[in-house]
């Protein structure tokens, strides 16, 4: 089961998101070796959180990514590594673990993973999924350079590498990929993977404002338009709340996404997906460092 984007997409472009948070409680983690924490209780009340601090929220505008290509020389909000826990349900039912990672490379590259095994019978039939993209930061830019997927389900693996050549601005997918979906790729500033948009919906949400990306992932590409709620909403995670934003995507057709974003948090709290109006995959942070 591969995550759709805001997942990523965790079910097909994640999230995932693999298969990918920022508005709601405590500042973020230090980025000298913190140490585990568990997520504490979003702010709430009079004190409100402090807005985050990232190009989108500098100047007014409908379109992030036009707002971000405007604003070159303004430094934004810097990428810090982080270990993400989830629990991952599928129709209401528990479906097992997923983690997502960022950590720094060697020649100034980040990584992305994201992992996702399943419990109980679905570790029997051997679900487990991994995806993985590495990543410069260009400017405003996240910057795929290399994608990596690798799914496994009982007797069936399959395995795809992608390659995004910035300097011939193509990108390509070799192993077990459609045939509809093997031919180079042109590429365009901005593009990313699954797993980056999610990391540019958290530094970028502002409430009320529309996000505007597109999406260059497995062999396909897609306009990806996410809209943030005027207001933060509470949302209970086992024992705990949070004041978050909501981020929907917005789609045609029965699929729906969802991603809950809080400030301070580095990684989203919470992906849903839904088709034809019910949950199908949906990641709930348990903790993070």
């Amino acid at each position: 089961m591969l995550l759709r984007p805001a997942v990523v997409t965790l079910c097909a472009g994640l999230l995932l998101a693999v298969p990918g948070q920022a508005l709601g409680q405590t500042a973020a983690p230090p980025a000298t070796a913190p140490p585990a924490v568990t997520i504490p209780p979003a702010v709430t009340g009079a004190d409100g959180a402090p807005a985050p601090a990232n190009p989108a929220e500098l100047a007014p505008a409908t379109d992030p990514v036009l707002v971000l290509d405007s604003l070159v020389d303004q430094v934004p909000r810097p990428l810090e590594p982080f270990l993400a826990n989830y629990q991952v349900f599928n129709g209401g039912r528990e479906l097992g673990a997923a983690t997502m990672q960022v950590a720094a490379t060697p020649d100034a590259r980040w990584r992305i993973d994201l992992q996702l095994k399943g419990s109980g019978l679905t570790r029997l039939i051997g679900l487990n999924l991994q995806q993985s993209t590495v990543f410069d930061v260009q400017g405003i830019h996240y910057r795929p350079l290399t994608q990596t997927l690798v799914k496994r389900v009982f007797l069936s693996n399959r395995k795809t590498v992608g390659t995004y050549d910035w300097n011939s601005n193509s990108a390509l997918w070799t192993g077990d990929i459609k045939r509809t979906r093997a031919a180079p790729v042109a590429l365009q500033r901005g593009d990313m993977s699954g797993l980056l948009i999610n990391l540019a919906v958290v530094r970028d949400a502002v409430p009320g404002q529309t996000l505007r990306y597109r999406y260059v992932d497995d062999g396909r590409t897609r306009d990806h338009i996410y809209q943030v709620a005027a207001q933060t909403e509470v949302i209970q995670i086992s024992d705990l709340s949070y004041d978050a934003m909501r981020v929907e995507r917005v789609q045609s057709g029965n699929e729906q996404t969802l991603i809950w974003v809080a400030a301070g948090v580095p990684t989203p709290i919470r992906i849903l997906q839904r088709e034809d109006g019910k949950d199908t995959t949906d990641l709930r942070l348990v903790e993070y460092h």
